[in-house]
């Protein structure tokens, strides 16, 4: 049939897209490359939405968890993917975990019920040089597709093992340990949280790197290169023990004052000293300068809080390695998730750079409300920043660093902040503000049919 829309990519963004588009009339033809003959190397079966690692979608809570919360404004959205997650749930305590082949069962014979939606297996080399189009190709896309949007977008490469830093909370940093300082105060700006170490600290720290439990390298992942910039900081220090003092550690030019004494009234240089830079507008996300790690996530918190200033530190994102495939989207991407050099075709999931199974069907929830939109003749009209979906979209396509941006969760650090809240009832002040201002934005679209 003629469509109005292609949505290349059958994984949960493009599937749930196909969804939010075709519940509303428009006809819609899905591609996915799985079922031709072709897979993917993590791809186990030729389902839709297949889940290719964990099968939990996190925390269910919605009054105190952002993760939860995102639960919550899909469900009000009618998200396919939630509802099929509900039929699939399998126990896991307050944490929402399904059995990965009745989920993926349930979201296709949903898809294939609508006879407005087209689910066809081809694989797609090429982005479409007219039509609305929607790719939700993921971090796995394949090479030739990678190329024609690598070349559409800059990009000299779109694939490569991305060794992604920690961010840290801002409130949760000790800043009677850690201060502000540029390095030499360069211009009077006091741009970074910077944490002392003494010489002990420094060499059981440099010796946890070296002794700490690493994520091992997939198969189909050995001959893909590191990310420049992007040198994890154990792969570092396994070559001397002062490579990090003259790498990202270099105390030089930092002075404490919370070592001051009369002889150095200014405080003096640490033996070394972890960095922090602010992640986002808000200022409330900060990450680790430097520290991009494939240390295993409980071996990353318990050396990460022996850094002095970061011992009750929480983390909004803990540090990974992965093939990854993503945009540079604040630069790439407009305001509805148009390649601004080519604004018919819209970018949706985790190639946009957002990360997590719950975040990438979110996202490609977005994109079929904004396509809808635009299909319709309407104005399309953003959730609100206050809610899970719009401090994600606004993560996506703009409130990020463009310069250092790197895939996220959802998480509160993204949201507005409540500065008159006390901290210990700032989370559930977050849900409680999100689902009020979430209630008008639901007006402002169709309604599915």
């Amino acid at each position: 049939m003629t469509h109005d829309i292609h949505i290349i990519g059958g994984g949960l963004a493009g599937s749930e897209a196909a969804w939010q588009l075709g519940r509303r009339g428009f006809k819609v033809r899905l591609s996915e490359m799985r079922g031709s003959g072709e897979r993917t190397p993590a791809h186990h079966t030729d389902g839709l939405a297949e889940l290719v690692c964990s099968n939990s979608f996190r925390s269910d809570d919605d009054e105190k968890n952002a993760v939860g919360l995102l639960h919550h404004e899909m469900r009000r959205c009618d998200s396919l993917i939630m509802a099929a997650a509900t039929k699939a749930q399998v126990p896991a305590g307050s944490a929402l975990a399904v059995d990965r082949d009745v989920f993926s069962a349930e979201v296709e014979a949903r898809l294939a019920a609508l006879p407005n939606v087209e689910i066809v297996r081809e694989r797609v080399d090429t982005l479409p040089a007219a039509g609305a189009t929607i790719v939700s190709t993921g971090p796995l896309t394949a090479e030739a597709l990678a190329g024609s949007i690598g070349r559409a977008t800059g990009a000299e490469s779109l694939a490569f093992f991305d060794a992604i830093a920690p961010i840290v909370y801002r409130d949760t940093i000790d800043m009677d340990i850690c201060w502000m300082a540029s390095r030499w105060d360069k211009g009077d700006t006091k741009d970074y949280i910077n944490c002392p170490m003494t010489r002990d600290q420094y060499l059981a720290f440099h010796q946890g790197l070296l002794d700490g439990e690493k994520t091992a390298f997939k198969e189909w992942e050995a001959n893909t290169p590191y990310f420049d910039g992007c040198m994890p900081i154990e792969v570092m220090a396994e070559r001397g023990v002062d490579t990090l003092r003259f790498g990202p550690m270099k105390p030089v030019g930092l002075d404490n004052p919370h070592w001051a004494t009369p002889e150095h009234p200014n405080g003096r240089w640490p033996y070394a000293v972890v960095q922090l830079r602010q992640d986002n507008k808000l200022g409330t996300l900060w990450n680790m300068v430097g520290f991009q790690t494939k240390l295993k996530h409980a071996e990353q918190v318990r050396l990460f809080r022996t850094i002095p200033g970061l011992e009750k530190a929480e983390f909004a994102r803990l540090g990974g390695l992965h093939r990854n495939t993503f945009l540079n989207s604040p630069v790439l991407l407009d305001r509805q998730l148009r390649l601004k050099s080519a604004p018919h075709v819209r970018f949706a999931g985790q190639i946009t750079g957002c990360e997590g199974y719950v975040e990438s069907a979110a996202v490609g929830l977005m994109s079929g409300l904004m396509a809808a939109s635009e299909l319709a003749g309407r104005e399309w009209q953003a959730p609100p920043a206050t809610t899970a979906m719009g401090a994600l979209l606004s993560h996506i396509t703009g409130d990020a660093e463009a310069d250092s941006y790197q895939p996220m969760n959802v998480n509160f650090g993204l949201f507005p902040p409540l500065h008159d809240v006390r901290k210990k009832q700032r989370k559930e002040a977050y849900t409680v503000r999100a689902k009020q201002d979430i209630m008008g934005w639901l007006d402002s679209f169709a309604p599915a049919a």
